[in-house]
């Protein structure tokens, strides 16, 4: 399967600091050369996939594999279970997918639809917990999942959260592909949608990340009120328009979405211990 359009999002330009590090950052670009619908690379793959030479390259992947992130069979390269050692300190810390999990069974079970939640990151949402009940994507949807904000329900309830200076500065400098024929193509038409959805409290996103696919979310806050992740379900266009979505599962949603804020402001006023600990 060829890489979907749809995640393939331009980076955010950034100037690097004179603390930067090009080393890292281009280990770790190594590193991301690998998804599912590459997990297997040659070394040429690898070098164009990340705009180095085949000698920087190579000197990148060997020293992964010496390391124990990586292996080879002199061919091709893959990535080691290792690498989740990179991800786990910062996942083991949050309370919000364990604290998510139940809620997220029983929406699943109450409307017979996939559930799941996610947070913001550089301008993705990012799925730090899902209960899958079919298939209705035309990629697989796993935790550590990345979609674009601006054509996603979860997506459009986070940036709605944003203050306004970080919501003015993503939409300065978001790129706005057309993903499907319904996708919105202009920071202007996003930011009237994300009024809407801020006065709403929840998104409905009809067919702009993918033809067929309908989608709802409502916020998680924290105690202070602010937006820190989102809760959605998906389901296909052909079982609710997007009428019989606000009337049917949008209170399952919200309902959902305010037991995960509750238990998330119980949990840190329980846990003096940790006062300063990440719940996203």
């Amino acid at each position: 399967m060829s890489e979907p359009d749809f995640v393939r999002v331009p980076p955010v330009e950034v100037t690097p600091s004179s603390d930067y590090v090009q080393s890292l950052a281009r280990g770790l670009a190594v590193i991301r050369a690998f998804d599912a619908d590459h997990p297997r690379r040659t070394l040429s793959e690898v070098a164009k996939h990340t705009d180095l030479t085949r000698a920087t390259a190579r000197r990148f992947l060997l020293t992964l594999a010496e390391l124990g992130y990586v292996r080879t069979d002199g061919s091709v390269f893959w990535l080691t279970p290792r690498v989740l050692e990179l991800g786990y300190s910062y996942l083991s810390s949050l309370s919000l997918p364990e604290l998510a999990g139940p809620h997220l069974e029983a929406l699943a079970e109450q409307v017979r639809e996939s559930s799941s939640v996610s947070i913001l990151d550089d301008g993705d949402v990012l799925y730090v917990a899902r209960v899958p009940v079919r298939r209705i994507m035309t990629v697989s949807i796993n935790i550590g999942t990345r979609f674009p904000a601006y054509a996603t329900s979860m997506g459009r309830v986070l940036l709605a959260g944003l203050p306004p200076h970080e919501l003015d500065a993503y939409l300065d400098q978001v790129h706005l592909n057309m993903l499907t024929e319904h996708t919105v193509l202009t920071a202007e038409q996003l930011r009237a949608e994300l009024d809407r959805v801020r006065e709403a409290g929840y998104s409905i996103v009809d067919q702009e990340l993918e033809a067929g696919l309908r989608s709802l979310a409502a916020p998680i806050r924290d105690e202070s009120g602010a937006v820190i992740a989102a809760v959605n379900i998906s389901t296909q266009s052909a079982r609710y328009t997007a009428t019989q979505i606000e009337a049917d599962l949008v209170p399952a949603v919200r309902a959902t979405a305010d037991a995960i804020t509750a238990d998330l402001t119980r949990t840190r006023s329980q846990s003096p211990t940790h006062p300063g600990r990440s719940l996203v």
